[in-house]
């Protein structure tokens, strides 16, 4: 038998205290030559080491403070403190330092700006905010007031947060002390907020207006949707004699694609290709997300394989772009190609593992999600919750309930809605409805509250049993919620009182809906047709004709199927020619009903060389 190993277990981290105590043992090199550090070395030596990097010099020097009493007292105890909370936030132990200032008795501005930059530097930037608070709070009463510094910091904190009205409140503080030299920060914290109010108002106060002050004005009004703004900054700029940089040209192609103004994004392109910033990675990379956006993925596509270098951004950015255009064939081709490539080279993260496992989900594509699903355990994405989500939904849609079911058991208990959507969905969309029903009557007993895509998910499966009472249980909760203004829900509570023969209560709330897309259309049609009420769907179908909504080959289907039912041969071959007037062309479906329709009178046409229609019939 191979020898057990016994497990060590890490121990917990001791306080500060006891760890001083350990390092007081190990003298610093004046101790040891007999000098003794006073409260001038000391915040030397402390920010000494901060600046080399050495953490165990700096803690051997906070434990002979400690043991010589220089953090007690008058006379420079202040600044001996206020050294060691810089060294502990400088190499990025910021808990030691914030339990160092809190020791402090009486705190001057240097130990307040310590404290507070600190924070703000290592990311805890809602603990500094609280440390700038305090201190403005303690200086109405007769206090320090923070300095230039101190504020500087508290600023970029709100930038970093979005806390807007916080970082208005200090600049009205700002202006009421005079703190001078802030206009650079407050700049940039209403630029990091998106006010463009407020930076537009603080740019010309800027003492140098460089590319980053131009790049952080433009972002803020391209984040908020103000793309001619931001063209016509951009525009000023370069008349003032400043080049832009690649980051800015990526802010601005970023704006253009969230805007989808295809037409300046293509003229703006054009430009940037003159001045040959298509050559930067970063830049390639926003021209494939603006074009994506535009869902102009063969574009996309032409920028990705144009660039003279791809990082794995470049490579994700196309794969989620095909996914989100539909094109899951092209999709898994590229997530193939990626595969194919050095072993480490590019690496697919959380959110681009996600489009192709997607894919393969609309296409039944087991082999390549099982795949899919091996990289993530290879690489520890597998507990990633938008990965197991999509895991769960695409074993469902492939009939592999089994896998679904695993996964949705190992995820549940830190999931969310969307996890029990996925299983709920792919129950109902294979036929399983009971099982449908029954995963979303344990969802609501353990508490979870359903969102629109469970409950059209549910009502689906509510119309595939045709259970009017727990269908009307669920419209009566979509009531309650104020979810009737929604179209899809509102088509899926049409669909299920179709099924369940309520054609009254379908058309009412079909005529209620405010707002109607194809499929509720479709899905109306279909009722009437389903029912033998080819006379109201007709009806229906010139009143769609005549609107705004034009029909697809899903609407003549439902349409030929209802006269079908009921025998209007003459209408179904009218309607059947009118698919050309909005350049459909039929499929095999289309075919399959006019056969099935031309058939009840015994009527047969020959081939014609027309593309559509079937001639003029001949009894036989």
């Amino acid at each position: 038998m191979p020898r057990r190993v016994p497990l060590e277990l890490p121990h917990p981290r001791p306080p500060l205290r006891l760890r001083l105590r350990g390092r007081a043992r190990r003298a610093p090199p004046n101790a040891r030559s007999g000098a003794r550090p006073s409260r001038f070395t000391a915040p030397l030596a402390a920010s000494a080491a901060a600046e080399l990097g050495a953490l165990g010099v700096g803690a051997s020097v906070h434990a002979y403070c400690v043991r010589c009493g220089l953090l007690v007292g008058d006379g420079g105890s202040a600044a001996v403190a206020s050294s060691l909370v810089y060294m502990y936030a400088r190499r990025g132990v910021v808990r030691d330092a914030m339990k160092v200032f809190e020791e402090i008795p009486e705190r001057d501005v240097v130990a307040w700006t310590a404290v507070v930059s600190g924070c703000v530097r290592n990311g805890q930037c809602a603990e500094g905010l609280r440390y700038l608070v305090e201190m403005v709070r303690l200086a109405g009463d007769g206090g320090t007031r923070p300095n230039s510094r101190t504020m500087e910091s508290g600023l970029e904190a709100c930038g970093v947060l979005g806390e807007l009205n916080s970082g208005r409140c200090l600049h009205g503080y700002v202006v009421k002390i005079g703190s001078p030299l802030v206009a650079s920060a407050l700049f940039s914290m209403y630029s990091k907020c998106d006010n463009t109010e407020g930076a537009s108002v603080l740019f010309p106060e800027l003492p140098e207006k460089d590319v980053v002050s131009w790049t952080s004005l433009i972002g803020a009004y391209c984040r908020r949707g103000l793309i001619r703004e931001g063209m016509e900054l951009f525009q000023e700029m370069e008349e003032s004699g400043l080049q832009p940089d690649e980051v800015l040209v990526s802010c601005l192609l970023a704006g253009l694609g969230n805007s989808r103004n295809v037409h300046v994004g293509k003229a703006f392109h054009a430009v940037i290709t003159k001045r040959n910033f298509e050559d930067s990675v970063l830049t390639g990379n926003a021209l494939t997300s603006m074009y994506g956006k535009f869902e102009l993925v063969d574009v996309a596509g032409r920028v990705f394989r144009s660039l003279h270098q791809q990082n794995a951004e470049s490579w994700n950015l196309m794969i989620v772009g095909y996914c989100k255009a539909g094109c899951d064939v092209k999709c898994l081709e590229l997530y193939r190609e990626l595969q194919f490539r050095d072993k480490d080279e590019f690496l697919c993260d959380a959110n681009s593992l996600v489009s192709p496992i997607s894919s393969c989900s609309r296409l039944e594509e087991l082999r390549l999600g099982q795949s899919a699903h091996c990289y993530s355990i290879k690489h520890f994405l597998d507990d990633n919750l938008s990965v197991a989500n999509v895991l769960i939904a695409m074993y469902g849609r492939c009939g592999k309930f089994d896998h679904a079911c695993k996964i949705f058991a190992l995820t549940k208990l830190k999931g969310d809605i969307v996890t029990w959507n996925a299983l709920i969905s792919s129950y109902a969309h294979l036929g399983h409805s009971n099982s449908a029903l029954s995963l979303y009557d344990q969802m609501l007993t353990e508490g979870l509250k359903p969102n629109p895509a469970t409950l059209i998910a549910v009502i689906s499966a509510c119309a595939n049993l045709a259970t009017l009472e727990h269908g009307e249980q669920i419209h009566s909760y979509v009531k309650e919620m104020g979810w009737e203004s929604d179209v899809s829900i509102s088509t899926a509570l049409v669909d299920m009182y179709a099924k369940c023969g309520q054609l009254g209560i379908a058309r009412r709330i079909f005529d209620s809906m405010l707002q109607r897309d194809v499929v509720a259309w479709n899905v109306m049609i279909s009722g009437y047709g389903m029912h033998g009420e080819a006379k109201q769907a007709l009806e229906l179908f010139d009143e769609m004709e005549s609107g705004s909504v034009k029909p697809n080959g899903v609407t003549f289907l439902a349409i030929l199927s209802a006269c079908c039912h009921s025998g209007f041969v003459e209408e179904g071959r009218k309607l059947f020619t009118r698919m050309a007037k909005y350049s459909l062309e039929p499929n095999l479906k289309h075919y399959a009903c006019m056969v099935d329709l031309l058939s009840l009178r015994e009527i047969w046409t020959p081939p014609r060389s027309r593309r559509y229609g079937f001639g003029h019939a001949s009894r036989t």
